[in-house]
Formats: structure tokens, C-alpha cells, sequence
């Protein structure tokens, strides 16, 4: 009789271990070891990211210009009207002095005729680097639920495990 109660205790003391679900690995720590549980569910967690994104902003600026006349060309068609004129009024030596006279008024108001350019008003293209943010909406983690050993679990995890999901376990005595 106490052959079989010893017999009776062994197997109920071996039995646990028997359906256990844990692959016995060699490592470092002697109190783990890995299993694997079964992932109940496997929930996205969504995050936002910002970017900051340069870009290039133009635009059309006013600016005034100012444009050089041709005065040269003015005065020597005055001067050269001048003296003509002049050379028709004046007979003998009197004719060359109201050339000459006739070419230097000429040019003075050839000079102040002419196009001694102006200021106008134009548009100029600026351009300038700017930065915006952007916002993406993106998957940063899961939420996973998992039984091991008939016990549930909740874990956050950077990617989804899938069907199953391979622990660690670990048994310490508590004090």
C-alpha cells in the first residue's frame, strides 16, 4: 500500500511537467527557460510623427530700375543742325563764326532734348527656403494579448508576432 502511494505521488508530482509548454534551452541564468504562448489578439497602436519639410517659396517683388538715355547721340545731332543753320545765316568770315556758334547752341539743346534715360518700375522673382511640418499618422507598436500556460498576458511589442509568440520564462522564489 505505500509502495502505491509513493507511486501515485510521483506521477501527480511529474504530471505538470508533462504538459508544460516550455522548450528547455541552455543559458546562462539556471532559473529561465522558453516557451511558447498562444497570441490571443494583436491590437495596432498608432502614433504621429513630425517631419519638418524645407521647401522653396517664390514670390515677385517690385523694384525700380534705372535706365541710362543716349545725351551723346542728342548732342551731336544738335550740333550738327546748329551748325548747318548757323552756316546759312552767316556770309564770309561771319559765316564760320555763326557755324561754330550755330553747333555749340545746336548741341546745348541737342543735349537737353535728348533721352537722359529714367526710372522705371519692373518686377524681380525672390525666392526663399522655408520649412512646414508634417504630420504622419503610423503604426508604432501592438498591443498584444497572449495565454501561456492558461494564464493571460498583455505586452507591448514593436511588431507583430503573429500566431504564436515565444517567452521567457523565468522562476524566481519569492520572499
Amino acid at each position: 500500500m505505500t509502495r502505491l502511494w509513493l507511486s501515485a505521488l510521483v506521477l501527480a508530482l511529474a504530471a505538470p511537467g508533462a504538459f508544460a509548454q516550455d522548450a528547455r534551452a541552455p543559458n546562462n541564468d539556471d532559473n529561465a527557460h522558453y516557451g511558447w504562448a498562444d497570441v490571443l489578439r494583436a491590437d495596432p497602436v498608432q502614433g504621429i510623427t513630425r517631419t519638418e519639410v524645407p521647401r522653396q517659396e517664390c514670390y515677385d517683388q517690385p523694384v525700380v530700375r534705372h535706365e541710362g538715355g543716349n545725351s551723346a547721340a542728342g548732342t551731336v545731332l544738335g550740333a550738327v543742325i546748329g551748325g548747318v543753320l548757323g552756316h546759312t545765316v552767316g556770309k564770309g568770315d561771319g559765316r564760320t563764326a555763326a557755324t561754330v556758334v550755330g553747333a555749340v547752341a545746336g548741341g546745348a539743346v541737342g543735349n537737353r532734348v535728348s533721352d537722359h534715360g529714367g526710372d522705371y518700375q519692373s518686377t524681380q522673382t525672390q525666392c526663399r527656403e522655408v520649412s512646414s511640418m508634417s504630420e504622419q499618422r503610423r503604426i508604432i507598436g501592438y498591443d498584444v494579448e497572449y495565454r501561456y500556460r492558461g494564464e493571460v498576458y498583455t505586452s507591448r511589442l514593436n511588431y507583430d508576432p503573429g500566431e504564436r509568440l515565444r517567452v521567457r520564462v523565468q522562476v524566481d522564489p519569492a520572499d
